[in-house]
């Protein structure tokens, strides 16, 4: 079991990069756009340039498939481009007429006759395809061998177990790493395998449950308290962040206008709580405990190290983005989100995290190229310092 101990992390030896990824769904793939510029500042045959991944959801996705290839970070960085450039909705659920008319149908039937006729379904979409993506695209045993090689320290891949109700993060890492445990979290050495990924990127209702062992976990954003945390505990001081929510986005609560939000809207806003919201808070705290690390006098803490920092997040709204987009989604679940009034008024807030279509993630890619270009001085002295 981890070990459970109150002792602060900010306590290094030595600088140590951390890449955190968060989640998102669809909109992850801004994140890819952040790292297709990274990728074209470094030498052709440079390997990974940080040396702890962490990822969320959608995001730990991304991180595995960098662990998998760290050898070469601009080959990772081009399998991700390639795949995120070239998404369909077909390639991460089952989106055709009949599969989501026979899903609708069992709903209605278990709700017409209180689950006597047939159980509700676990979940609204089917994820199948995404599993056989991953196989496919993530050569699992390539992160084990990234780290026995010293290529990478560690990968961490954020979940949330529904028997415990605890954000866990799976990780794997050198044999120095230890394991942690927290309040509500706690950190697992285990070897990152498919299961793991899709617990990680089990969205909640939307998405089937994932089982790892003997447990069954979800979305790691669902219980994500402290998302810098996993980092940190292992050996993180210096932490370039891709986020997926713009600062100056609007509010989620603006997506209905002079009416009740609907179901679909109540959905999409759950979910930007979730991917967002705990990001923001945690770093919110790492400033200010930075501030006390870093203050003269009293309150100053000895032998304490303050955690750098640097976020990258989308200059312009995912979700006004997803908008002009929307018919680029297949019709069956174009239908199933007008049904549930995700899309009326000002909607789009659920869909952008859904739509895994390439007209939509492209663009998130260009943009996210786009802003790390705008921002190449303070990336470039990160990765120098």
């Amino acid at each position: 079991m981890p070990v459970s101990t109150s002792e602060t992390n900010y306590m290094f030896l030595e600088n140590r990069e951390a890449l955190v990824l968060a989640g998102g769904g669809a909109r992850a793939a801004y994140q890819v756009g952040v790292l297709g510029a990274i990728a074209e500042w470094l030498p052709a045959d440079a390997a990974c340039p940080f040396e702890v991944l962490v990822g969320t959801s959608a995001g730990a996705l991304n991180a595995a498939t960098l662990a998998s290839r760290a050898s070469n970070f601009r080959a990772g960085v081009a399998v991700l481009e390639k795949v995120w450039a070239g998404f369909h909705m077909e390639q991460v659920v089952r989106a055709d007429p009949a599969t989501t008319l026979r899903g609708g149908l069992h709903w209605v039937l278990s709700m017409v006759s209180g689950g006597w006729l047939l159980p509700p379904p676990r979940s609204l979409l089917d994820t199948s395809p995404l599993r056989e993506l991953l196989l496919h695209t993530i050569p699992m045993d390539g992160i084990r061998a990234s780290v026995e090689a010293g290529l990478v320290r560690s990968l961490a891949v954020a979940t949330t177990s529904y028997s415990t109700g605890q954000a866990v993060a799976f990780f794997d890492g050198a044999p120095d790493v230890e394991e942690w445990s927290r309040v509500r979290r706690a950190g697992v050495r285990r070897r990152i395998d498919i299961d793991v990924l899709m617990a990680s990127s089990a969205i909640p209702f939307i998405f089937p449950v994932g089982q790892v062992d003997s447990d069954y976990y979800g979305d790691g954003a669902m219980r994500q308290l402290a998302p810098l945390s996993p980092a940190v505990h292992l050996g993180a001081n210096r932490l370039l962040v891709v986020g997926t929510r713009a600062e100056a986005a609007a509010s989620p609560a603006d997506g209905s206008v002079g009416r009740p939000p609907s179901p679909g809207h109540l959905l999409g806003f759950v979910l930007d709580s979730l991917f967002t919201d705990g990001l923001s808070i945690d770093l919110e705290r790492l400033r200010q405990i930075n501030s006390i690390l870093q203050s003269d006098g009293a309150g100053a803490v000895p032998d304490r190290r303050p955690i750098e920092a640097l976020v990258i997040e989308p200059s312009d709204d995912p979700t006004a983005l997803a908008r002009r987009h929307l018919n680029a989604m297949p019709r069956s679940l174009r239908t199933l989100l007008r049904t549930i009034g995700a899309l009326e008024a000002r909607g789009g807030l659920l869909a952008s995290y859904l739509l895994f279509e390439s007209a939509y993630t492209t663009e998130l890619m260009r943009l996210g190229r786009a802003d790390a270009q705008a921002r190449r001085s303070e990336i470039e002295a990160y990765l120098t310092d």
